[in-house]
């Protein structure tokens, strides 16, 4: 079952602009946006991305504001070097650094997974019943060479069951305004055929979240939340192929310890 649902955070939580979809009992997911935190323009207000030029003291306080609400440890929140690829890491101890990679797993209570966007769609997944959850980011290039499916993969060898895993898709893109050149679209579209799209102008276009949809549909992930929220059309929301020069918000998912 697909449902389009940003998902109802509680009013603690919306001062952040956070939503919060429904994964699964025992699960806790969060999507941010950009206000609520302390960075000064163009990455105002809540960057959760330390890569991207802002202030590293900023982006600390920003994280703290954003684990602080969700009732999460301080500093366990797991972040990843990503780099546009496909390659997973299972996370078992906190203290450990994922290194460059999209898409992590964990089975530790506690441990929040964390996965930065600004256009890319933040994916998260949880099998409440084999107590496993991952995240993932899957962009043009990451969605292409199935990050999401390898996640779905490595959960499944730590004791999840494809059938049982729920999924969230947050904001990213949409195929209406995703416009890239024909010979790219035609080459992700060649490995992933839902995410041809058209955008609104006629020009060639990708929905990556049709994409993952299928992607996941395929793994035997139906139960899919999908936020349908464009990061271009929404100002509330960080977006690179808007503004250039901007912050990122995160997708959050962790077992309740």
């Amino acid at each position: 079952m697909i449902t389009n649902d940003p998902g109802e955070a509680p009013p603690t939580l919306r001062a952040l602009g956070l939503s919060c979809p429904h994964l699964a009992d025992g699960v806790g997911a969060a999507f941010t946006a950009r206000t609520g935190g302390v960075s000064e323009p163009p990455f105002d207000s809540l960057n959760l991305g330390g890569a991207v030029g802002d202030d590293p003291r900023a982006v600390r306080a920003n994280r703290d504001r954003v684990e602080s609400a969700l009732g999460l440890a301080p500093g366990r929140t797991v972040w990843m070097r990503q780099v546009h690829g496909a390659d997973v890491h299972v996370v078992e101890d906190d203290a450990v650094d994922p290194g460059e990679v999209d898409a992590v797993v964990t089975t530790v209570p506690g441990l929040a997974l964390a996965v930065l966007v600004a256009d890319c769609a933040p994916v998260l997944l949880a099998d409440p019943v084999a107590r496993v959850i991952g995240a993932a980011h899957s962009g043009r290039p990451g969605t292409a060479a199935g990050v999401v499916p390898s996640l779905v993969k490595t959960m499944v060898e730590r004791g999840a069951v494809a059938s049982r895993i729920s999924a969230a898709i947050g904001p990213a893109a949409c195929g209406g305004c995703y416009e890239v050149p024909a010979a790219m679209r035609d080459e992700v579209a060649a490995v992933v055929p839902a995410a041809r799209a058209t955008t609104r102008k006629g020009t060639p276009g990708l929905d990556i979240r049709a994409g993952i949809v299928a992607q996941l549909a395929a793994e035997g992930v139906t139960g899919v939340r999908t936020d349908p929220r464009c990061t271009l059309e929404t100002p509330e929301l960080f977006s690179y192929r808007r503004d250039g020069r901007t912050g990122r918000f995160a997708g959050y998912v962790w077992l309740a310890a």
